[in-house]
């Protein structure tokens, strides 16, 4: 495994952190699965896997309530001593703040939650407009300095899926330590982009990066037009392998965040980390990599990440699956097979057919998509 500092923090990072968002689930209760979770966290700390990244939100059943995933971590830590070797990173949920107590109530239950009495990154999650004015009048940047004091918290960040004037001003309104940001390389131009991963950088501010693989497009559903470009590569690697190295050859970025749900995938992206140095990528590895940018391009419907924000809807779509299908149908010259799983895998409830209109996910999606439109296209699409 390689490592890279934190921006001005000194802590040296795996450049591969497990991503807790997207734990393996038990069907039964739609918690964790605590016995395949556990595996793939064992392998990944065996593998020098040493930065771990959850939230106040993930598994729970909305955004409005605390999730599973910090439970089963703390549980997971409590009976493996590896806690002092990783660094654990969470979020607090900034979309929840109501009042300047929320702070510390918040804090104090994230840190039963995950049975520590210390947390090493400890961010600001999804800084929007909306929240970001009214967390400051309410004291957020005390507040962080007042946790680190107490020794709560190590080192502070933020993650966000706004604009990038927004992502200018907060990075310029505390002496953050870290970032994270979604990158990948359909993702340049988009929210904090390439601009923004440049701007923390020169402050020597630490970047974590979310969706490498765009919620799994650039990794599992390649169009013949892509497979032909990598086939001329002078080193043949899976497609997900060209989107990691193609991160971990920016210098600026310290670690690449990946949901790793199923070992297979664990043992590869490791594998993967094994040779991700910056500036390692070729002239001609970088000139075929933007034939491929431009071919997806040419062809994806709807920049949807599967970051699940937008759920759950109200009359029960699942959403992200319903864009999911739509762009693998818009990939593909045949669509047969993706028309089959659409049906298949969906309940009736799911499906776009089903959507109201009624507009609640666009508020909330971080991408700012015109989901109710899509939703119009999937259900032309796979009627």
């Amino acid at each position: 495994m390689l490592y890279r500092q934190m921006g001005k923090t000194g802590e040296m990072v795996s450049i591969l952190g497990f991503g807790c968002m997207r734990l393996p689930i038990d069907s039964k209760n739609q918690h964790v699965d605590r016995k395949r979770a556990s595996s793939l966290l064992d392998y990944a700390l065996e593998s020098g896997i040493n930065f771990i990244d959850t939230a106040y939100s993930y598994h729970g059943t909305n955004l409005q309530e605390g999730g599973d995933s910090e439970v089963f971590l703390g549980e997971y830590f409590q009976e493996n001593t590896a806690r002092k070797d990783v660094y654990l990173c969470t979020k607090l949920p900034s979309w929840l703040i109501e009042k300047k107590g929320d702070f510390d109530n918040f804090l104090e239950e994230q840190l039963k939650r995950l049975k520590t009495d210390y947390i090493d990154f400890y961010l600001l999650h999804n800084v929007k407009e909306r929240n970001w004015s009214k967390m400051e009048d309410l004291g957020v940047l005390d507040f962080l300095d007042s946790a680190i004091a107490d020794g709560k918290i190590k080192y502070t960040g933020f993650s966000s899926h706004d604009n990038i004037d927004l992502f200018k001003d907060v990075i310029e309104s505390y002496n953050w330590n870290m970032c994270t940001i979604q990158y990948n390389y359909l993702d340049e131009n988009i929210q904090a982009g390439r601009e923004g991963l440049e701007y923390a950088a020169k402050r020597e501010i630490g970047i974590a990066v979310m969706e490498p693989l765009k919620g799994g497009i650039l990794a599992s559903y390649t169009p013949p037009e892509v497979t032909e470009i990598w086939k001329k590569a002078p080193i043949q690697r899976k497609a997900a392998e060209w989107a990691f190295r193609y991160l971990w050859n920016h210098p600026e970025i310290t670690t690449v965040l990946s949901g790793m749900n199923e070992m297979k995938h664990l043992v590869e992206n490791i594998f993967c980390a094994e040779d991700g140095h910056p500036q390692s990528l070729t002239t001609e590895e970088n000139e075929l990599m933007e034939q491929v940018k431009k071919a997806y391009k040419d062809k994806i419907e709807v920049e949807c990440s599967a970051c699940d924000y937008c759920m759950p809807c109200p009359n029960g779509v699942n959403i992200p699956q319903c864009l999911s299908y739509l762009n693998q149908a818009a990939m593909l010259h045949d669509a047969s097979n993706v028309y089959m799983q659409y049906h298949y895998n969906l309940k009736d409830e799911e499906k776009a057919d089903k959507c109201l209109g009624c507009g609640l996910c666009e508020e909330l999606c971080s991408q700012k998509l015109p989901i109710r439109e899509k939703m119009k296209m999937a259900k032309k699409e796979f009627r």
